[in-house]
């Protein structure tokens, strides 16, 4: 920066990328693609591996859809979805939405998820109360749920002898997870630049159209709401267009 350049507000720290499998844990189909879905596409073309895993369908989030029907839709149009960012496996745990509870049975569900992938860094989505700083705009219970249930599960299944059924059947426990990143935390310190992949974000988004057609309107313009967002992002990294993540950085148990 030179000594006439204007100081980049409330700059962002970027994200470490020297790793090459990321493990995605959201509560819904969309929860990915409000955000974080261009960060995804950044790295699946470096060639690293993401996977993803769906607490739920999202049975219960289309109000004019019954939930026998809309949870197929919404599975199915979240594996397009991944597909555009280049994310080839997605698994549903098929828990129920909206009623998500936080608890050992959650933490022992998502244990057994995170000894099977192996990751070196596990990506969640917003678990604080609200979505802003100023407590405006709330979160809810799912994602707060899902959130914590991943930070408490990632250090669960470092620990031998928590859910030690799973080890006796055959897991190793897993102690690699580096790091847990919130996306889109109100609280986020580092970014990741989405220029490049922003288009490919966008189109993830969209390929929700059943979902995206129940909200408000049916008038949703994905690419005039996620630019806005990730126009303020790049801004405080320097760039074009970027991704937030709040960053929890794990030590040895």
């Amino acid at each position: 920066m030179t000594a006439d350049a204007p100081a980049v507000p409330n700059p962002l720290e970027p994200v470490t990328e020297d790793w090459q499998r990321a493990l995605a844990i959201v509560a819904h189909p969309d929860d990915l693609e409000f955000g974080a879905a261009a960060a995804v596409a950044r790295w699946t073309a470096q060639g690293k591996e993401v996977a993803y895993t769906l607490l739920t369908s999202g049975e219960a989030g289309i109000d004019g859809m019954d939930p026998a029907e809309a949870g197929p839709a919404r599975e199915a149009e979240q594996r397009a979805s991944a597909e555009i960012v280049g994310v080839s496996r997605v698994d549903f745990l098929g828990l129920p939405d909206g009623v998500l509870e936080y608890g050992i049975p959650l933490r022992r569900t998502l244990s057994r998820v995170i000894r099977e992938y192996r990751p070196e860094i596990v990506i969640t989505n917003n678990f604080r109360d609200s979505w802003d700083e100023t407590g405006d705009a709330l979160n809810m219970s799912d994602h707060i749920v899902t959130g914590r249930a991943v930070l408490d599960a990632v250090r669960d299944a470092a620990n031998r002898w928590v859910f030690r059924e799973q080890i006796d059947e055959g897991l190793e426990r897993w102690g690699g997870v580096r790091e847990v990143w919130a996306a889109s935390s109100p609280l986020s310190k580092h970014g990741v630049d989405t220029t490049d992949t922003f288009g490919l974000g966008v189109r993830s988004l969209e390929a929700h159209a059943v979902y995206l057609r129940g909200l408000g309107s049916g008038d949703f313009d994905a690419e005039e709401f996620l630019e806005g967002f990730a126009r303020q992002i790049g801004s405080r990294l320097g760039v074009t267009y970027g991704a937030a993540f709040e960053v929890f950085r794990l030590g040895l148990l």
